[in-house]
């Protein structure tokens, strides 16, 4: 029986930060739970693609849309589970035998608790907001996504959408996403550079726009700016 689980992970000029999320998925591989990874490029002009080929990556090209770029990637993949990652997130270790367990709920998807890798307090602050969100419903990209095929079928997929795509399926997923006693611990790069609380700010402002129902690519440019 062929493993269950396919990786999915969108890149955009992502060669400095893929090979420890790589690494991170080692364990699950080494569990037989991984099946393949797959990369949903969106025009990287680094070594991102000759990287994913290296590690044995099916990679998907296409445009830089992260929701277009989710789309064709679960598309393309072949197992029974996807999980959804962020190339500059990397898996604590121990998440493969969570993960494990949690493939006997097809019915339920799961996100993993989220930390940053620098930060200090902010850091704390931050991550301990977006996990007390999550349990209301809300996981972030950031976050990852392990969830059934049927299931992510059932619901319609992610939206071919430039931002929020991971959102319209949390809400789509509506009572069936609970927390993985693992975590995730993604790039607090950008927190860094732009301010923990400009970038926080911002990106609940974001949120609240898109529930107002603005429309996702203004606000994904807004977002660029």
């Amino acid at each position: 029986m062929p493993a269950p689980i396919s990786v999915i992970i969108p890149t955009l000029n992502a060669e400095a930060v893929l090979p420890r999320c790589l690494e991170s998925l080692m364990e699950g591989l080494e569990a037989g739970l991984i099946r393949e990874l797959v990369i949903s490029d969106g025009g990287s002009s680094d070594a991102t693609g000759a990287l994913a080929q290296a590690w044995g990556a099916e990679v998907v090209q296409g445009g830089a849309s992260r929701g277009g770029q989710l789309r064709r990637g679960c598309a393309a993949a072949r197992g029974d589970w996807l999980l959804v990652l962020h190339a500059d997130s990397r898996l604590s270790l121990g998440w493969a035998d969570v993960a494990a367990r949690a493939l006997a709920q097809a019915d339920q998807a799961y996100w993993f608790q989220l930390r940053f890798d620098q930060g200090g307090l902010p850091a704390r602050i931050v991550a301990g907001w977006a996990n007390q969100r999550s349990r209301m419903g809300l996981p972030y990209g950031d976050q990852g996504l392990l969830i059934s095929k049927t299931l992510y079928e059932a619901h319609g997929g992610y939206q071919d959408i430039p931002l929020m795509e991971d959102v319209a399926l949390a809400r789509a997923l509506k009572g069936q996403l609970c927390g993985l006693d693992a975590q995730v611990t993604t790039s607090a790069e950008k927190y860094r550079r732009q301010g923990w609380l400009r970038r926080g700010g911002r990106n609940l402002w974001t949120l609240l726009r898109y529930f107002a129902g603005a429309d996702p690519a203004s606000l994904a440019a807004a977002y660029r700016k």
